[in-house]
């Protein structure tokens, strides 16, 4: 029971408002120094430091914390919402290479639930399986080996997608497979690199970024060391924090110090959780399975080494290549700005389809469907 209190204590201490208000003062009074050191062409109304956070369970909290309305109210700051859902960068390629494998009649197609609604080029996992496809929503990749186990007259199917968070329990359970002779289970590999993606964002054109909020739960696995490259060679500052309002407030606080100093750096705001050198358990298991390639993300198209692919030890379990499934060209509703939203380029409030047969019950871009995506976010929350 005590220990059980101080943890309740501990937790509390990332919710005290007097806590949040010293931040939020501190954030005031230390863009107002980035405004005077960059001689008012920064951190001003006209040109507000841009700062982007590259997580969607950032992005849900800082709504349901009310940070999005003091951000929003804040002089001289304006915080974006990145590429961090992974339903939301999965293409409709993607979508609809997993949909032409899912029709099969002799497949289970099996999926996390936030894709079940996610249109791809013609339509969705709901409407296939309202068209009778054999559609099953799964929580945990070890899933897989049970309903492959349970239907071996079938070919057991999935979509992959996650960042290095998920890919770990990915790669556990297509390795189980394999040790257990499985042989009727394959996977849609789509599964994302973060690092890769805000180099990517940093060398666009369109995009004007001034610092990172980087996410805590990927950080956990693999530390550090992978975004110094984005700090150094972009003179970008990196702050990884946590999901709380304070480690939020924390992290801005942090970004913002940096640029006041004139510095670049990456800093962790989160060390109760996140440890320097991430999870090496979790990263020898990805490398066991899966290998870097080349991938195509929403909004900022194929980026280098960013994706992984199943190794040739484990290739046997790809499910484009049991299927032989050729890409085909896919279709984007052109009055959806979804890959907009997700590089930062506009808020979901400037889609002219946003809550105007656009909505989470509706969606017709996957930043509505996600639990994760920012244009859910906005609805949800009421920022129309």
């Amino acid at each position: 029971m005590i220990g059980r209190e101080i943890v309740v204590l501990n937790e509390e201490r990332f919710r005290d408002p007097r806590l949040a208000k010293a931040l939020i003062d501190r954030i005031q009074k230390l863009i107002e120094t980035v405004a005077q050191r960059k001689e008012g062409l920064l951190g001003t109304d006209e040109n507000p430091i841009n700062l982007m956070e590259v997580c969607g369970t950032h992005t849900v909290n800082i709504f349901r914390s009310g940070l999005r309305s003091i951000f929003d109210e804040m002089p001289g700051l304006r915080l974006l919402s990145g590429p961090g859902c992974p339903v939301c960068v999965t293409t409709n390629m993607d979508i609809d290479a997993a949909l032409a494998i899912a029709a099969r009649d002799d497949v289970v197609f099996a999926t996390f639930g936030d894709m079940v609604k996610v249109p791809g080029s013609k339509k969705s996992f709901a409407v296939l399986k309202a068209e009778g496809a054999s559609i099953r929503l799964i929580y945990s990749p070890t899933e897989l080996i049970e309903i492959a186990e349970s239907a071996p007259d079938k070919q057991v199917s999935f979509l992959s997608i996650g960042f290095e968070t998920t890919t770990p329990g990915i790669a556990y359970a297509i390795k189980k497979a394999k040790a257990l002779g499985i042989r009727n289970l394959s996977i849609v590999a789509s599964n994302k690199l973060v690092p890769p993606a805000l180099n990517a964002l940093c060398a666009n054109p369109d995009v004007n970024l001034n610092g990172f909020v980087l996410p805590g739960h990927v950080t956990t696995i693999i530390g550090l060391a992978p975004y110094e490259p984005v700090a150094r060679d972009f003179a970008m500052p990196c702050v990884v924090t946590g999901f709380e309002p304070v480690d939020i407030l924390r992290g801005v606080e942090m970004l913002v110090a940096q640029l006041s100093e004139g510095r670049a750096e990456v800093e962790c705001a989160y060390r109760r959780a996140v440890p320097v050198n991430g999870n090496p358990d979790a990263r020898k298991i990805m490398s066991q399975v899966f290998e870097p390639t080349d991938m195509r993300w929403r909004g900022l198209g194929v980026i280098p080494q960013s994706g992984l692919k199943l190794n040739a030890q484990y290739e046997d379990f790809d499910a484009r290549n049991r299927f032989n499934v050729e890409a085909s060209e896919e279709i984007e509703n052109p009055k959806c700005r979804c890959g907009d939203v997700l590089i930062g380029k506009c808020l979901p409030t400037e889609c002219e389809l946003f809550g105007r047969g656009c909505d989470p019950e509706h969606p017709l871009g996957a930043c509505m469907v996600s639990s994760e995506g920012t244009c859910a976010a906005y609805y949800r929350f009421g920022f129309t």
